[in-house]
């Protein structure tokens, strides 16, 4: 079934893009949820005439996550776990964690854009993608440290 995406969709592609996908795909999620309307020549005509300013948001919205990456490169994301022997955390960091002490610094970003491949299970640094746009990735620096007996 062809649609045309309203919205940008990670794994699908960009708003005004048309697509063909699975009628189910398309019928009972993307259109429901008004991530896309159905390709008819209606449509079609209509995002045409909207194209320009589509791309003038496409290029608006790259710049900004551009602007954000700056800012991010000098991030440093300090968490205190507990930790045992060899350096092993009892818990792991995730990245719901980072999300919300990037909260506490002012910086929103959804924890979905957070590119951690499998939780954090020892003390040490790491650099952590955060994917801003489809085309801008930045990246942060996550410390983790013991926390403090007493």
């Amino acid at each position: 079934m062809k649609i045309i995406l309203t919205q940008d969709v990670d794994t699908l592609g960009l708003a005004g893009e048309i697509l063909d996908v699975a009628k189910g795909y398309a019928r009972n999620f993307l259109i429901p949820r008004r991530i896309a309307m159905e390709a008819s020549e209606q449509n079609i005509k209509r995002t045409e005439t909207q194209r320009k300013s589509i791309e003038v948001k496409k290029i608006k919205a790259k710049e900004d996550a551009l602007k954000v990456k700056e800012g991010l490169a000098e991030v440093v994301v300090t968490i205190a776990q507990k930790a045992g022997e060899e350096d092993k955390l009892y818990g792991s960091v995730t990245t719901m964690d980072i999300a919300g002490l990037l909260e506490k610094q002012g910086i929103m970003i959804d924890r979905r854009k957070i590119l951690l491949d499998k939780p954090i299970k020892t003390l040490g640094e790491f650099r952590v993608p955060i994917k801003l746009h489809p085309d801008v990735t930045g990246a942060i620096k996550v410390v983790v440290i013991p926390e403090k007996t007493e």
